[in-house]
Order: C-alpha cells, then sequence, then structure tokens
C-alpha cells in the first residue's frame, strides 16, 4: 500500500486525483484550507474504497501552511509515495487590473509552495528509491498570458529541469498541462466561462487518467488531450510577437468577463 499527498485535494482535478487513487488503493493525505470539506472527503474515500485518508487543513499561500505539509511530506516514518501539486487559483481581470497583494499571493501558491514541498518530498523519495512528483501547471504555460501563464511557465520548467537532475534515482517527475477542465477552479475566479467552446473543455477524470499514464510512460510532461496536443504544436512553430496578440485576443475572447 503507498501514499499519496494532494494539495487543493476538495475540488477539481485535486478531487479528481483522490477518487482515481483511493480507488486503485493508495492510502491518502489530503491537503486544503477548508477543514470540514477535508473531512467529508476523507470520510467518503475510507467508506467507499476502504483506504486510509489523512486530513492536513493548511493555505500554502503562507509560510506556515507550506511549512506544515513540508513536514509531512518528510516524515520517514510514514511516508509519500506519490506528491501531486495541485492548489491553485486565477485572478480574474488583466495586469494592472488585479491588486498587487493577489499577484504575489499567486507566486506564493504556484511558485514558491511547489518548489519547497516538492523539495521535501523528493529528499526522502530519493532515499528510498522510488516515488513521484506530479506538479499541476496548465497550457497557459506556452503563451504569454500575464502571471498566471508565467507561474505556469516556471511550474513546467522548474519539472521538466528536476526531472533531468534525479534521472536514475527511481523518483519521477511530471508537469501536467491540461486545458479547460471542468471544475470550481473559474467559478472560485468569479470568471465566465459561457463564451467558451464546449470542444475546449475537458473532463477530470479524463485528464487524471492520461496523466497517470504518462507518469507511469516515465514523461516529464503530459498535455492530456490530442486537441491542446495540436494547439500546442502550433504554439511553438508561431512567432512569439505574434502568439503574444494571438493570447491577448483569445483571453479577451474566451477569459474572464
Amino acid at each position: 500500500m503507498t501514499t499519496a499527498l494532494i494539495t487543493g485535494s476538495t475540488a477539481g482535478l485535486g478531487a479528481a486525483f483522490a477518487r482515481r487513487l483511493a480507488r486503485d488503493g493508495h492510502d491518502l493525505v489530503l491537503v486544503a484550507r477548508d477543514a470540514e470539506r477535508l473531512a467529508e472527503q476523507a470520510t467518503e474515500l475510507h467508506d467507499r474504497h476502504g483506504i486510509e485518508a489523512e486530513v492536513l487543513s493548511a493555505d500554502l499561500a503562507t509560510d506556515e501552511g507550506i511549512e506544515a505539509v513540508a513536514t509531512r511530506l518528510g516524515d520517514r516514518r510514514n511516508p509519500v509515495d506519490l506528491l501531486v501539486n495541485n492548489a491553485g487559483f486565477g485572478n480574474k481581470g488583466r495586469y494592472l487590473d488585479v491588486p498587487l497583494a493577489d499577484e504575489l499571493r499567486m507566486i506564493k501558491v504556484h511558485v514558491e509552495a511547489v518548489l519547497r514541498l516538492t523539495s521535501a518530498a523528493t529528499g526522502t523519495m530519493r532515499e528510498r528509491g522510488r516515488g513521484g512528483v506530479v506538479n499541476v501547471a496548465s497550457v497557459a504555460a506556452f503563451v504569454p498570458r500575464g502571471t498566471y501563464g508565467a507561474s505556469k511557465a516556471w511550474v513546467v520548467q522548474f519539472t521538466q529541469g528536476v526531472a533531468r537532475d534525479l534521472a536514475g534515482s527511481g523518483v519521477r517527475l511530471m508537469a501536467l498541462c491540461p486545458g479547460f477542465v471542468r471544475t470550481e477552479f473559474h467559478q472560485r475566479a468569479g470568471m465566465g466561462t459561457d463564451n467558451i467552446p464546449g470542444w475546449m473543455w475537458l473532463d477530470a477524470d479524463d485528464v487524471v487518467t492520461a496523466a497517470l499514464s504518462d507518469l507511469a510512460r516515465g514523461r516529464s510532461l503530459s498535455i492530456p488531450d490530442p486537441r491542446y496536443k495540436a494547439l500546442m504544436g502550433l504554439a511553438k512553430l508561431t512567432p512569439r510577437s505574434l502568439l503574444g496578440g494571438i493570447s491577448s485576443k483569445a483571453g479577451r475572447k474566451y477569459g474572464p468577463r
């Protein structure tokens, strides 16, 4: 029996990872801010799948929250075999319309927390010679789109760099880059989604299935849908100056209203 720790576990992709891993027989450490939702989730997964589900209420926008999760990841008596860094959020509005404090909070969660938790997890995993880390990024990492896209680009570059550094150690790292997924993400950010075409939406459970398959194959980057693979392939061939204009127009068309 192995143990997986999932941040942002109570909603969206985090909840989908929790359901799938519990169904596959993994014990879980569930991390989120809402203690009540965590308790409900843990009880449901335990009753349905017979796994042990530990809860850890922590706000990854704070040093205290990050440290609490890092301490759990460093527990050698109860080791974590898979870390899913899923916690994240979006800000509604263009640059300078969003308060600087909110932008800095995003960097704290998307960058600093990912760095510190990945470091805490992989240190003990390398000692045991096995383990995995999935850092949830976004296809926004590949286009010029403000702080959110920049933070997710950092996640991709960081994860692939560490994956190379730890090659041969038994520890696998992968950046997961989905497109639009039907979750609470946009609702929480106050973003309208009626203007997003139906073909661009992905199912959270399908994304998790593809991600775990890619991790098992040893891939360091997962774009879990042929449609988005094709779009990102086109993005690589498009000059950056032109891509910036296209992404800005797409953001106004398909982004927050």
